[in-house]
């Protein structure tokens, strides 16, 4: 008892006494609950979180299939479905949507659509990359030598509620996790530069968020893929709708580490292709070669991403910056000029187009995006210049304007007149690699980057 009271041998003011003890102890425990409440909530809104979900876009029925500038062939089968895949980081304030879309390519007019029905991130931070395969319906509305586009729209719109579909469900199902990165070199049959053998980029890329809570706890969230590679097995001619290799890699991690996967295409231009060389002559050019190289390249990005330090809690930061290409080409002009999909952005000035240039850092691992299919030299000196251990290059994201040539291989060898005449023209590599490092430059590094 306090010496004072004791002394004073009133029992009225002993009363007083304790109660006003029991108001400043509720007062106390107030103030207390409130900081610790405070202090919960603050730590887990700073809490790294992850989230996925799928949607199936196999069209019913078929569509011909396109794999390239041309009218899309005819297709009367199947061999696997084609997918979107959305995986939803968050970090505080900072949410990041990243989209593959089984595709040759998907234009900004699509995205933006989809982003406009995405709810929670902000427009600028959802990247949408197509696997380019070269066996999906037409997504560019190529018109003919008379304007007229085989494109379904209708088709297209669906596929725009399905992106943002995934999207939404995959931020209701964000939940703490932990995170692995890394990158390392696939090994065996899978890649090869048609050109020249030796000049694509073995390297593959992994990011794979872990649960840390729940039934699922130490499970990946998703494993997503990033690989230099054409998923033209099938390709256009055969009659056949599919996913091409991406449809296997996709079965194959799920199987084997649960989770959603997703695939990123990465500097595959000019001609990085899967490596189907039976010898000399022949070509695997069928389901059973798709499934051979997309189960190969699962297994080394499973391999590549088994021993990575796991991060807890890591940084995640994303930015964007609008860069302007010239377009020089005829071809590109006309397609630009006469898609119904209005690829021009209705902009009936046709001799420059706009895109989105992404940085996004995720732990220790560092993305780029690229508005179409960089050659593997742009994507070799890019990465070099990037403030990260673990680069990441991001391929046909955002758009997908062809082909990306320095100006030193523009129209410079026989070999590449086709990527140049489907390319916007003959600066767009250099202003990509540009705005791309000035990019990284004005932006934080990865995290531990040193």
């Amino acid at each position: 008892m306090d010496k004072t009271l004791g002394n004073s041998g009133n029992r009225e003011t002993l009363v007083v006494y304790m109660q006003m003890k029991s108001g400043q102890m509720k007062k106390t425990f107030l103030g207390t609950l409130l900081f610790i409440l405070f202090f919960s909530f603050n730590t887990n809104s700073q809490t790294f979180r992850a989230g996925a979900a799928v949607r199936v876009i196999t069209p019913d029925p078929l569509l011909p299939v396109s794999g390239g500038i041309g009218i899309p062939k005819p297709a009367t089968i199947k061999q696997g479905d084609l997918f979107v895949r959305a995986l939803v980081l968050e970090k505080g304030k900072t949410r990041v949507a990243i989209v593959n879309i089984d595709n040759l390519g998907w234009p900004s007019v699509l995205g933006n659509k989809s982003r406009a029905l995405i709810k929670g991130i902000p427009p600028e931070n959802i990247l949408i990359g197509a696997t380019h395969t070269h066996s999906g319906p037409d997504a560019y509305g190529f018109p003919d030598e008379k304007g007229k586009s085989y494109a379904d729209l209708k088709y297209l719109e669906w596929c725009v509620q399905q992106v943002a579909d995934a999207v939404n469900e995959a931020v209701k199902k964000l939940e703490p996790a932990s995170l692995k990165t890394a990158v390392g070199e696939a090994k065996g049959k899978i890649a090869y530069n048609y050109y020249a053998p030796d000049l694509y980029d073995p390297r593959c890329g992994i990011i794979q968020p872990i649960a840390t809570s729940g039934k699922n706890a130490g499970k990946p969230i998703a494993t997503l893929v990033n690989y230099a590679v054409h998923p033209e097995v099938i390709g256009s001619k055969q009659g056949i709708l599919s996913p091409d290799l991406c449809g296997p890699l996709y079965d194959r991690i799920e199987e084997k580490a649960g989770g959603i996967a997703l695939f990123m295409n990465g500097a595959q231009g000019g001609m990085v292709t899967a490596d189907t060389r039976i010898d000399e002559n022949t070509e695997a050019n069928h389901w059973a070669e798709c499934g051979r190289i997309g189960r190969l390249l699962a297994d080394e990005a499973l391999r590549i991403i088994a021993g990575a330090e796991v991060q807890t809690n890591p940084d995640l930061y994303c930015t964007s910056k609008t860069i302007r290409f010239p377009i020089d080409s005829p071809i590109m002009k006309y397609i630009l000029s006469n898609s119904p999909l209005k690829l021009a952005g209705g902009n009936s000035n046709t001799d420059f187009t706009e895109t989105q240039l992404n940085l996004v850092n995720i732990g220790t691992a560092q993305v780029l995006t690229i508005p179409g299919e960089a050659l593997p030299n742009i994507g070799f000196y890019v990465k070099r210049h990037m403030k990260t251990k673990q680069p990441f290059l991001f391929g046909l994201t955002n758009d997908a304007f062809g082909y990306m040539l320095t100006k030193e291989d523009f129209n410079s060898f026989k070999r590449y007149d086709y990527v140049s005449r489907t390319s916007l023209g003959e600066m767009t590599g250099d202003i990509y690699i540009k705005e791309a490092l000035k990019c990284v430059e004005e932006n934080p590094p990865a995290e531990g980057y040193e």
